[in-house]
């Protein structure tokens, strides 16, 4: 990262109807960087992103992406923006090349067949050029929708729940392709619900019912959010949960896979509901440090699914 700002709003305000999806928010984020949108469903999330990238206009607010004004550049703004959908948006009665070519003219760009050829190479679609886009695994045709964005050489590229149904393996050889464009100064927003893409980013803003209520490197939100966490193993984990999950300082329970996490911010309380289970046959009990997992389900337990109107993610 070199510390130069790509992204630099303060207020960004949209409602649809009666209802405020993106309530005064800022953002501010250094090219080269990662950066990941959480909330639940309805959130603002979306909205914050189209905003930013100069598909929709703030009704309030103001700031820069990529030096220009997000309020009256928005056409400058898409052309230098790469923006991957959740939903494969491509032509699937058109081949790999087809469709790599359409979104090169559309752009109108030079050297269109050695960009095409390069962006099929990069991405490892060359056995697959001419195969129809309809016909392509999850993960191929995320592969391609990743190469349509990026033929233009995008500064900023905008990823909006880009591996909802992909298979774990897809997703981790996409981020990989995401971290070598950071390495060539390409800035990174993306809204996601998966862990293994969560702990891929460099920082991460948690929004909830249109507000950021949280904005910090990814490896500080646990301290931030000052939780405290007990391990439980063995035993009736089933009977174990049933004890625990309205005991008084237990903030959140969760399974682990063999085991049981039980968080909380207020560290005497949660203890004192760990030692009432103590005696339970075979359990053992293990004060843990909260990690980034155990944080992510106590902010999605805080906030309520607050779907609305206009934003879906």
């Amino acid at each position: 990262m070199t510390g130069e700002t790509v992204i630099d709003v303060r207020g960004l305000t949209k409602s649809f109807g009666d209802k405020t999806v993106v309530d005064h928010f800022d953002l501010n984020v250094p090219r080269g960087s990662i950066y990941g949108f959480l909330g639940p469903n309805g959130s603002g999330k979306t909205t914050t992103i189209r905003m930013v990238c100069g598909l929709l206009k703030p009704d309030e607010g103001e700031g820069t992406c990529l030096g220009y004004d997000v309020l009256h550049e928005s056409t400058e703004i898409k052309a230098h923006v790469g923006y991957m959908t959740q939903r494969f948006s491509l032509y699937e009665d058109l081949s790999i090349r087809e469709n790599l070519e359409f979104f090169a003219r559309l752009y109108g760009l030079d050297r269109m067949r050695q960009r095409v050829d390069e962006a099929i190479a990069s991405l490892g679609l060359e056995g697959r050029a001419g195969q129809l886009a309809g016909s392509l695994s999850g993960g191929w045709k995320q592969r391609l929708a990743l190469a349509a964005c990026m033929i233009h050489e995008p500064q900023l590229l905008l990823l909006d729940e880009p591996t909802a149904g992909v298979d774990p393996k897809a997703r981790r050889d996409f981020w990989d392709t995401i971290r070598h464009y950071a390495s060539q100064g390409v800035t990174t927003l993306v809204s996601t619900h998966y862990m293994d893409e969560v702990v891929q980013c460099d920082r991460i803003a948690y929004i909830a019912y249109g507000k950021k209520l949280l904005d910090a490197p990814t490896a500080e939100i646990p301290d931030q959010l000052g939780l405290h966490a007990f391990k439980l193993d063995n035993g009736d984990l089933d009977k174990l949960s049933e004890k625990l999950k309205h005991a008084p300082g237990v903030d959140i329970l969760a399974r682990f896979g063999a085991s049981i996490h039980v968080c909380g911010k207020d560290r005497e309380k949660l203890a004192a509901a760990v030692d009432k289970v103590r005696g339970e046959p075979g359990v053992r009990v293990a004060e843990i440090e909260a990690g980034l997992e155990e944080a992510f389900i106590y902010l999605m337990a805080e906030s309520d699914d607050n779907f609305g109107v206009g934003d879906a993610a």
